[in-house]
């Protein structure tokens, strides 16, 4: 993900969503596999009791308790319990036995002199199925993204503890720990205003991970370095508009039968689904749909077998649902997987039946849910 800092292009193809025509579109079947999740707000796919099986997270804000619902059945477990205004976890396994422990960021508010921003991580004991032990590693204003890269937790939070709505004007940090001392590592301050999507990708392809960040800024690469340093470089401006108008809020790579792409959502919590392609050197940006409302998530696989990463792209507001769209040759062509059904604070994408298709899953925030979409 090395590109050269540049201004990128922005242009609004009107024709970008046609008629699904001859595109072969994955089919899929509905299924609520869980309600009352106040504040529904993030779903994350990972193997929790170590069975091969993939299981899920749902975290809800509006609620205590940290949920996982365990593979194949969905049976519903409290991974943990007292944690107020979860915004975010992550597995990652620190100890070497199989299953993961999490990192959990909580007592969280948009509004950073009232947000604590806690950071804590999960471990198990003897049972699985009972819940887990909670211990509070730091304190760090609007804690927002947990995420992991390299054997360690990366957490952005959303805005700098100095920052005031509706500019947010103040520079955001981006940090890490290593399991073990949990020291807070500083990977970067150099984001301002709201930072809310980070991506973990192997940008330069150099065999370690690096942290993409969306932010008021446009959308970041920082470069993990040999020595354990991170470079940061830029990528793209995202929304051209004004401040605090500008930039991006959620950002994914994918690839069109070896050609890596962009796909964002822009600007914070935004209208626009946004692809950026490489071009004689430099990144172009093409708003692929400006018709989302509040759009909070956005996901790349290959969903039907093609070779090229479909985008899945989540919104919580409006007719609030998930659109999928596909590339044929320049164009992006849409197919709704969901209206109504579920406000998409997150998704995820996976084998979740283990029929070698791949199938969504995303939580709902208004509509309180979980909807599993299985491939057919």
């Amino acid at each position: 993900m090395v590109v050269p800092n540049m201004r990128f292009i922005s242009c609004l193809l009107a024709l970008s969503i046609v008629a699904p025509a001859q595109t072969r579109f994955a089919q899929f079947e509905k299924k609520v596999i869980a309600s009352g999740l106040r504040g529904g707000y993030q779903v994350v796919v990972t193997d929790v009791n170590k069975d091969g099986k993939p299981d899920m997270v749902a975290l809800a804000s509006g609620m205590t308790d940290l949920l996982w619902l365990e593979a194949p059945n969905w049976e519903r477990h409290v991974l943990a319990s007292g944690l107020q205004r979860m915004i975010n976890t992550w597995p990652l396994d620190t100890d070497g036995d199989g299953v993961p422990e999490f990192l959990v960021a909580h007592a969280f508010e948009n509004e950073a002199a009232r947000s604590v921003g806690i950071v804590s991580v999960l471990q198990h004991g003897p049972d699985i199925r009972q819940p887990w032990k909670v211990r509070e590693i730091d304190r760090l204003t609007t804690s927002h993204r947990i995420r992991s890269a390299n054997g360690l937790f990366i957490n952005a939070p959303l805005t700098g503890a100095a920052a005031v709505a509706p500019e947010y004007r103040d520079h955001t940090p981006l940090v890490a720990y290593r399991p073990g001392d949990w020291h807070r590592q500083l990977v970067t301050d150099a984001d301002e205003g709201v930072v809310h999507g980070i991506f973990i990708n192997d940008w330069n392809r150099d065999g370690r991970a690096d942290i993409l960040t969306a932010s008021f800024q446009g959308i970041h690469v920082n470069l993990a370095q040999p020595d354990g340093t991170w470079k940061r470089q830029k990528i793209a401006d995202g929304d051209p508009a004004p401040w605090p108008k500008s930039g991006s809020s959620d950002v994914a790579v994918g690839m069109l039968r070896g050609e890596r792409f962009l796909a964002a959502i822009e600007p914070w919590h935004g209208n626009q689904v946004a692809i950026y392609r490489q071009k004689k050197g430099a990144w172009t940006r093409m708003v692929i749909d400006d018709s989302l409302v509040d759009g909070h998530t956005i996901y790349t696989a290959d969903l039907n077998g093609d070779g090229k990463q479909e985008v899945v792209a989540g919104f919580r507001g409006g007719k609030r649902g998930v659109y999928i769209y596909y590339e044929e040759d320049g164009r992006w062509i849409r197919q709704v997987l969901s209206e109504g059904d579920v406000a998409a604070a997150a998704c995820a994408v996976a084998d979740l039946n283990g029929d070698r298709k791949l199938d969504i899953v995303c939580i709902g925030s208004a509509t309180q849910n979980l909807v599993l979409y299985t491939q057919k």
